[in-house]
């Protein structure tokens, strides 16, 4: 599989960080081709604004969707999105590393899906959900929490967290096509032993190996 991995934790020694650099020599090792983008390590620049064109559709009032279709249209993309459009184009499937700041992203993740995921090349033009662009192509998220597992529980004081990840499931990754795996949660991983860390990172490592045979989940409509 062509996998493409991003990394959206600040820290380079973070457990979060460690799950990223754990996928990549994983699926390295199994054989897979593998792109990434360590985000903060990137140096990503979440804010969009006129410099995500080389091109201009109106320039007297910036509408970013307007620009992005005309950009699809001229090729007229900044070459830091362009390499960007491009993994994400090329990959099977795309993991996301994350810290659950929040209860949704950090924000250089979502100024990154943001500044990508231009109308015109991933969505539009009737192009969303089971027509999308990504059709064809898997996402799963890999995130860590602060909380213990039982506070993200439907009874529990943060709420179900399958409900807290929808609008990314069901609001970004399912409306441009992706179908989604489940998520790996790793609940409150700085209150963990070592061994348990390890533990959890060795179990992990275990999954990514067979991959390629999981099959979607259902988020739904509601």
């Amino acid at each position: 599989m062509k996998i493409l991995i991003i990394n959206a934790h600040p820290e380079p020694q973070s457990f979060c960080s460690s799950l990223f650099n754990s996928a990549v020599a994983t699926l390295e090792l199994a054989g897979h081709q593998i792109q990434s983008s360590d985000l903060y390590k990137m140096g990503f620049d979440s804010i969009s604004g006129r410099r995500n064109y080389t091109s201009t559709k109106n320039p007297d009032y910036l509408k970013p969707q307007i620009e992005e279709m005309h950009a699809s249209e001229v090729g007229g993309f900044a070459s830091d999105l362009e390499a960007e459009m491009c993994k994400v184009e090329w990959c099977d499937l795309m993991i996301w590393h994350f810290p659950l700041w929040w209860f949704s992203v950090p924000a250089i993740l979502k100024g990154w899906f943001d500044r990508v995921f231009a109308m015109g090349r991933f969505y539009g033009y009737g192009h969303i959900y089971d027509t999308g662009v990504m059709r064809g192509k898997k996402a799963m998220l890999s995130l860590t929490t602060g909380g213990p597992c039982d506070s993200y529980q439907p009874d529990g004081f943060n709420g179900d967290i399958n409900g807290i990840l929808r609008p990314v499931h069901r609001g970004m990754l399912e409306f441009v096509g992706f179908e989604v795996l489940t998520p790996q949660i790793f609940y409150a991983p700085a209150h963990k032993s070592q061994e348990e860390r390890t533990a959890e990172l060795e179990a992990y490592c275990t999954r990514l190996k067979v991959i390629e045979s999981e099959q979607p989940i259902s988020v739904g409509r509601y």
